[in-house]
């Protein structure tokens, strides 16, 4: 199984741009598809972006098409999630999830072998 710890979050302007980083332990990272996930207050924890273990196909949301990217660093055991042009709508506590499975967008989240603690995201409006 795979350890995470999400960091980077924060409060900023609609507009504005943070970097969510996802360090995870484990010896299965690098074979494992990793994912971020958010939960606004009062909804669901839905999907937002994908990459597979090599890093060669990415999936995301419909919402975040365009403004997010998500990219990993298997030598340093690392997923990233680019934000950029936030919303306010984009507000919520972000989680990092591993997985063995592809693709993660389909798995039902409920199953998802790993998660992280969370961090939150604040765009201001």
């Amino acid at each position: 199984q795979v350890q995470l710890v999400e960091s980077g979050g924060g409060l900023v302007q609609a507009g504005g741009s943070l970097r969510l980083s996802c360090a995870a332990s484990g010896r299965t990272f690098s074979r494992s598809a990793m994912g971020w996930f958010r939960q606004a207050p009062g909804k669901e924890r839905e999907f937002v972006a994908a990459i597979s273990w090599t890093g060669g196909s990415t999936y995301y949301a419909d919402s975040v098409k365009g403004r997010f990217g998500i990219s990993r660093d298997n030598a340093k055991n690392t997923v990233y999630l680019q934000m950029n042009s936030l919303k306010p709508e984009d507000t919520a506590v972000y989680y990092c999830a591993a997985d063995r499975r592809w693709p993660l967008a389909v798995v039902p989240i409920g199953t998802l072998d790993s998660w992280g603690q969370g961090t939150q995201v604040t765009v201001s409006s």
